[in-house]
């Protein structure tokens, strides 16, 4: 079996998409910090963080499934819209869900097994003990959670309602904040901590080079290979 831990993104994704469920498995969580990620900014909307986790998990195997390389594009920029869009058409479903005959039965045959084992086993390791696909696990768990709508208040005095907090698309937005927070955290400390005092708190190089003991010419020196290291990896 392929250790699909040292293997690329692309190589990993033709392979779930070829159906292996350990190349699957392998993706979701190499991204779930992406998931997770998406998820925490859409706390306020009235879901638990639990139930935004299993919808992003939905729109990043969804993501996976689809995802084209040919259009040169990084996965996780692909994947976050996709993540989102899985949230948000969740958020802005006013209706009653109909559960088809089938949902009720995976969801009845996973409690089963769930009851029957000590551990949490993943959503792919359910998948492949009941022969489902993933989506199929993940929509007949989602099936028996609470639908919100669209006037209920997602403030303590009411004033706000969950329709209030569907506004204007900032995907794109969306999408420059969390690939910056990426390409940041991938940085070493100390260089990560220059970026952030130069652009973030407009520190001047000239007292950012008092503090760290060094010359300005030095300091002006290590941001620029940095800014450099950070297009690249930005492609």
């Amino acid at each position: 079996m392929t250790d699909w831990a040292n293997e690329s993104d692309d190589a990993t994704i033709a392979a779930a998409q070829a159906d292996d469920p350990s190349a699957m498995e392998a993706m979701t969580v190499r991204h779930d910090a992406l998931v997770k990620f998406v998820a925490r900014r859409y706390l306020e909307r009235g879901l638990e963080f639990d139930d935004l986790h299993q919808l992003g998990r939905l729109g990043l195997i969804k993501a996976i499934r689809n995802f084209n390389g040919a259009f040169k594009v990084k996965f996780s920029t692909y994947a976050v819209p996709v993540i989102m869009g899985e949230i948000r058409r969740f958020l802005r479903d006013d209706g009653q869900v109909h559960v088809t005959r089938s949902i009720r039965e995976n969801a009845a045959k996973i409690h089963l097994l769930l009851s029957e084992r000590e551990d949490a086993p993943g959503v792919n390791e359910i998948a492949q003990a009941l022969a489902l696909s993933p989506e199929d696990v993940l929509l007949a768990m989602d099936s028996g959670r609470r639908v919100w709508s669209l006037t209920q208040p997602v403030t303590p005095d009411g004033t706000m309602l969950l329709q209030d907090t569907i506004g204007a698309d900032t995907i794109p937005e969306e999408i420059e904040k969390i690939e910056l927070e990426r390409l940041l955290n991938s940085l070493p400390k100390s260089e990560k901590s220059l970026i952030v005092r130069r652009y973030f708190l407009e520190q001047t190089q000239t007292r950012i080079a008092r503090d760290l003991g060094m010359s300005q010419v030095q300091v002006s020196r290590m941001e620029s290979r940095i800014l450099k290291r950070l297009r690249e990896m930005a492609g």
